[in-house]
């Protein structure tokens, strides 16, 4: 009996164990593109749009060598400095736009699923017509009007992306408020008297917002691909205003017929480590976090009795 219930204990734990080890590689992935992000001008050998040092050009389309590790692009500059720099670029874009959609989508939600009527009505209307379009297509639209006016600047590229994941955060929050909102302590608290605004900062919000992290990671993840496929397009930023490791292949693509592999491998790359370590995060938080899907560990169970002894 005891090693048939040390075999249904086995699962659960490995589960709880492989979502800790998600977590923790994704962490350790994460801070290293977060070190360099903030290291940058520190860690990168020459700047993102240097094309020579002490008054001698770098060679174009140059192989790896000592000098340039990860060899150097068509526009003379060094693929190992933009790759640290674009580093910067992305972690800037993605923390950005997520302040502004938890800036947004949260309030939002939280106003709508509280007050209902009209007013969540015409929310869920405009977040749900939003939401019908593909995203990729919704950032193509917002990057096109958003370049025109701000230029390809960060903010420009944030706000596009923050256009297609405000609607997930307004959804999440709206539909655990509707919930929340008739739990007996908020009942409590319009019975002493408490104001709508207090109920919602004070009872609601710290019960509402506790998938926002988890969903945060994960749209971060998602935000990076996005941002590579805006700047892949020509619609996102450009090389001499920042480095961007999505516009980056795109140029690594002249590059791809004619044997300089470099220049599209250190980007992809990148991009793919990137990605993966914020997608480790995001599921090893929605693990821990969500009761639903967290697995306990099984007690030994320690019989007694007559079953005990026949089982000796």
């Amino acid at each position: 009996m005891r090693k048939f219930l040390k075999i249904l204990a086995k699962p659960f734990t490995e589960t709880a164990g492989l979502a800790r080890w998600m977590l923790v590689i994704g962490l350790a992935i994460t801070a290293v593109f977060v070190i360099l992000a903030i290291f940058a001008p520190l860690l990168a050998p020459y700047g993102f749009a240097q094309a020579s040092a002490d008054g001698v050009k770098f060679p174009k389309a140059g192989a790896p060598s000592g000098d340039h590790w990860f060899g150097t692009d068509r526009l003379f500059f060094d693929v190992l400095s933009r790759v640290i720099w674009g580093a910067r670029t992305a972690i800037e874009v993605v923390i950005l736009s997520i302040v502004i959609c938890v800036a947004v989508g949260v309030p939002l939600g939280l106003v709508s699923g509280y007050y209902g009527g009209w007013v969540d009505r015409i929310l869920v209307l405009i977040m749900d017509a939003m939401f019908a379009f593909p995203s990729f297509l919704l950032a193509i639209v917002f990057s096109f009007l958003l370049t025109g006016l701000l230029g390809g600047t960060v903010l420009a590229v944030a706000l596009s992306l923050s256009a297609i994941y405000v609607p997930q955060y307004f959804r999440v929050v709206r539909n655990t408020t509707v919930s929340a909102k008739e739990a007996a302590y908020v009942e409590a608290a319009r019975a002493i008297g408490a104001s709508d605004f207090v109920i919602m900062r004070r009872y609601l919000f710290g019960n509402v917002v506790q998938s926002v992290p988890v969903l945060g990671t994960l749209n971060a993840a998602d935000a990076i691909l996005t941002l590579a496929g805006l700047g892949f397009l020509g619609l996102g930023i450009q090389s001499t205003d920042a480095a961007e490791w999505g516009h980056d292949l795109n140029r690594a693509l002249a590059d791809a017929g004619s044997g300089i592999w470099w220049t599209g491998l250190y980007p992809g790359l990148a991009i793919v480590l990137l990605v993966t370590g914020l997608t480790l995060v995001g599921e090893g938080l929605n693990e821990t976090i969500n009761p639903t899907l967290r697995r306990r560990r099984l007690l030994p169970v320690v019989m007694s009795g007559p079953a005990a002894r026949e089982e000796r």
